[in-house]
């Protein structure tokens, strides 16, 4: 895990705003997202009625799956409207409570997107439990992130111990999560990554069988197969179609392909859309292809809980948190995204 994430964060004084900062969507989002697409707006900060508890933000993620949602095509999700709020996971603490559920002081999880406050009365937040770990990691690896590589690996992707294993885009917080539990589940784990020090990172500290630097490579498809000598039987992949197609033809038969995130494709407009070409080794090789939302295994998030906070514990499991500080930097945090700037969970944290 990085330095930043190894101690709880201590609760901060009161905030220096009375009021309520947000960013906004200020029009569809065209391409590579721009700042100037978002709108910073301050409003009245919330007051909590009956039943109600009031949260101040202290952590909020910035994640590549929103931009699916800032343009205007309907993905898993509804377009958000102009002037909505951008979602979000956050985390933060309890600042006032008529919920007999929380107590001030209380850390807590939820959803109230990028702005200062939140307000809920109970559905979608909760406790962060006293796990030792920092608070940030419970939207990071015991997040959505952590519990799609949980679920897209072991139901989508049905692994099994001895089985070769490639994820994409593997320094990010989905990928490292989904290639460690890999190895955990003791299956041969190769990761693409862009540049050295992720691919070192992925190899030295994650326990990667080994990793391929995406950007050094002429010819993407013969890395792979070099690194894959006998064949993939699971690709996590969380680039997009172009990276699917270079894998089909080393897929062994049986394989499956989870497909979790399209990061490469997001920014491209639906003409410019990449295909599949390689579509005769589903026939030849007998391949599954299958997509997820973390959202849909709701019920069964305490057990990956508890498994993956026991093999954080036990040194099995390892995270790095891209810190980034101050509210007003959300909308470039996010761009970054989409650049390579970030190595591992990117999030943001208020003063």
């Amino acid at each position: 895990m990085s330095a930043a994430g190894t101690a709880p964060v201590p609760t901060p004084a009161g905030s220096s705003h009375a009021g309520n900062r947000r960013f906004v969507l200020a029009r569809r989002v065209d391409g590579l997202p721009r700042t100037d697409d978002f709108r910073l707006e301050t409003a009245p900060r919330p007051l909590p009625g009956e039943g109600q508890v009031l949260v101040r933000n202290r952590f909020i993620s910035v994640d590549p799956g929103t931009r699916g949602r800032l343009g205007d095509r309907e993905t898993y999700a509804q377009p958000l409207a102009l002037g909505e709020v951008i979602q979000a996971a956050t985390v933060g603490t309890v600042e006032t409570s008529a919920n007999p559920r929380f107590k001030p002081g209380d850390w807590v999880a939820g959803a109230f997107g990028w702005q200062e406050w939140g307000l809920s009365d109970g559905r979608g937040l909760r406790v962060v439990p006293s796990n030792g770990l920092p608070p940030s990691t419970a939207i990071g690896v015991l997040g959505i992130p952590g519990l799609t590589a949980y679920f897209g690996l072991l139901d989508v992707g049905a692994l099994k111990a001895g089985e070769t294993l490639l994820v994409t885009s593997a320094a990010g917080a989905v990928g490292s999560a989904a290639g460690q539990i890999g190895r955990i589940e003791g299956a041969r784990v190769v990761g693409v990554a862009g540049g050295p020090a992720k691919c070192d990172w992925l190899t030295r500290d994650l326990g990667f069988a080994a990793a391929i630097d995406y950007r050094a490579q002429s010819d993407l498809g013969a890395a792979l197969a070099a690194a894959c000598p006998e064949g993939i039987d699971v690709l996590f992949d969380n680039v997009g179609n172009a990276m699917i197609d270079a894998v089909l033809p080393l897929m062994k038969r049986g394989g499956r392909i989870v497909v979790c995130g399209q990061m490469a494709d997001y920014n491209r407009p639906a003409h410019e859309a990449v295909g599949l070409k390689n579509t005769r080794a589903f026939i030849g090789q007998r391949l599954t292809m299958r997509g997820l939302v973390a959202f849909d295994y709701v019920r069964q998030y305490p057990t990956a809980w508890e498994r993956m906070t026991q093999w954080i514990t036990e040194g099995r499991l390892a995270y790095r948190e891209d810190i980034i500080d101050g509210f007003e930097s959300l909308p470039q945090a996010f761009i970054g995204l989409f650049t390579g700037e970030n190595f591992g969970r990117r999030v943001v944290r208020l003063a």
